[in-house]
């Protein structure tokens, strides 16, 4: 359960949170600092909101354990690999139309973004643990970790050289503009770019990790949470060594980034899994259960329908203006807690009638 309710504490932040906080900022104007933590750094840095995305790359990779162990002992290696391919085009496929697939022209189609970077990322856990045993994993995800740095560290972007991690200098930002085709985010090149997605199935096998130590029977609870606590406090300060050298930098990806976000997920889990199956106090973190178990089905329904215009039809017009009046900032806010409530409802709904949308 508290896998569930962790996805879907990173989801809430996700399908509204981000406006409720935006609306609070506009009420009580609050340090620069503060309303910096809930965007994402411009570039180099770290900011609280560019945990979200990693965070969910992470809980993929654990929850991998669970899913794909029954699917191998019950249909075997072969089939259940099959099962992961199809899934990733599936996933890959919903994040086109997620940005509007080719409603603006094929020029417009974005073939990286979100979802398709968890379709890639669960792809290359997935299949990494199906065919790999522990060892093998541990060595391939300091592969991609080490390669990653190698590649943006050594080999020379043309007009600028290598080593530089600067944005539009770097050797992932070159890739994307040379070689990834239609729509990128940032002009020339993309934030869930091409070569950023080596490192990101890293942060997916690192939550295979922590998903492996969870399953094991023979780990009494008490010490998963220490490990996961060691885990986590250990990929940290590796990544603020790795930083000195390598930028923690979310638009690249880069690996110190990777041990950052791992190592602070390691701790979410932690706190999660002692709280809520160790201690069994589980009341408080429902509504965060609803979400984690439909969480690409609500990610969809916010993106496609827009809970906050629904939310207008009820709160909007004189309503608006009205509570405006009242202070500057309260009908944002209430629209915007409206829309997060139809979150919860939506998935409140699906889970009080065990419908649970898979892909």
């Amino acid at each position: 359960m508290s896998i569930d309710a962790l996805r879907g504490f990173d989801m809430f932040f996700i399908v509204g949170m981000e406006e409720v906080f935006e609306a609070i900022s506009e009420m009580f104007p609050m340090k620069p600092s503060i309303n910096a933590q809930l965007q994402h750094a411009p570039w180099a840095g770290f900011h609280f909101y560019d945990l979200i995305f990693p965070l969910f790359a992470f809980i993929v990779g654990v929850s991998l354990v669970f899913s794909l162990s029954k699917s191998v002992a019950t249909e075997g290696k072969s089939q259940t690999s099959i099962k992961i391919l199809k899934r990733t085009v599936i996933l890959w496929i919903l994040g086109i139309l997620t940005y509007r697939g080719i409603a603006e022209g094929i020029d417009h189609v974005r073939l990286l973004g979100v979802l398709q970077r968890l379709a890639i990322c669960s792809c290359g856990a997935g299949l990494a643990f199906v065919w790999l045993n522990t060892r093998s994993l541990i060595v391939l995800t300091v592969s991609l970790l080490a390669g990653y740095w190698a590649m943006l560290t050594f080999i020379p972007v043309p007009g600028f050289g290598a080593g530089d991690f600067a944005e539009g200098h770097n050797f992932a930002n070159w890739v994307d503009k040379m070689y990834l085709p239609f729509r990128k985010w940032d002009g020339d090149h993309d934030p869930e770019g091409l070569l950023s997605t080596i490192p990101a199935i890293a942060s997916s096998l690192l939550g295979v990790f922590a998903g492996l130590l969870i399953k094991n029977p023979s780990v009494e609870p008490a010490r998963k949470v220490r490990l996961l606590v060691m885990w986590g406090c250990a990929g940290i300060v590796a990544a603020l060594l790795w930083h000195l050298q390598f930028p923690i930098i979310k638009k690249i990806w880069s690996s110190s980034f990777v041990l950052l976000t791992a190592g602070i997920s390691s701790l979410l889990l932690a706190f999660f899994y002692y709280v809520i199956d160790i201690k069994n106090r589980r009341s408080w973190c429902q509504p965060f259960v609803w979400i984690g178990t439909n969480a690409i089905t609500i990610y969809l329904i916010a993106h496609v329908v827009s809970l906050d215009n629904l939310a207008k039809r009820f709160v909007g017009g004189e309503i608006h203006k009205s509570l405006e009046g009242m202070h500057h900032g309260l009908g944002v806010l209430v629209t915007a807690l409206l829309g997060l409530w139809f979150s919860f409802m939506i998935c409140r709904f699906f889970y009080n009638r065990k419908i649970f949308l898979r892909v």
